[in-house]
């Protein structure tokens, strides 16, 4: 931790959402999600480059993975279980419907998709792909099952005219 640092992650941040808004609750409209991620994501490429930002926005998302592995799937120890309890919770969340294409546990490779992603679904094309946080966040989650450390990269993306995201992740190391 860096000194002075105030906003370590921890579950505690997420706050009692029940007491904090018993009207409006937690639900809210994706375009206020986006607003936050892409305005964060415009500064730090002003101030830092698109590599950096990109760098960040995969760690955020690394990070993110590890935590939420931890409080809602900790106790999955078989990947079909896992995968299914992963599926289930992303669902549910409605971060998105992920799938898995390929898999071998051995050589710790994965094709992953997310149909329906938060990030960028319904978004126009561009000539790039867009889910850093999301290449972190798959990269965070499969560390946290398996304890190996894994590089993810998008491959297809709605940006790119593709209507899901698919992503590699290979274990390194």
């Amino acid at each position: 931790m860096i000194d002075g640092q105030k906003y370590s992650f921890s579950w505690e941040l997420i706050g009692d959402i029940s007491m904090g808004r018993p009207y409006l609750g937690n639900s809210m409209r994706l375009e206020v999600y986006r607003l936050m991620q892409f305005t964060i994501r415009d500064i730090l490429e002003k101030n830092y480059g698109t590599n950096e930002a990109n760098r960040i926005f995969y760690k955020a998302g690394e990070l993110a993975g590890k935590e939420f592995h931890e409080h809602f799937l900790k106790d999955l120890k078989d990947f079909d279980a896992f995968i299914k309890g992963l599926q289930n919770i992303m669902q549910e969340l409605r971060i998105g419907i992920l799938r898995v294409e390929k898999s071998d546990l051995k050589k710790g490779q994965f094709v992953i998709t997310v149909s329906e992603d938060l990030d960028c679904s319904g978004l126009p094309e561009l000539d790039y792909e867009i889910c850093k946080y999301d290449e972190g966040f798959i990269a965070g989650l499969l560390q946290s099952f398996s304890g190996k450390s894994f590089e993810v990269k998008e491959v297809d993306c709605w940006c790119t005219g593709d209507r899901t995201c698919r992503f590699k992740a290979e274990a390194v190391g």
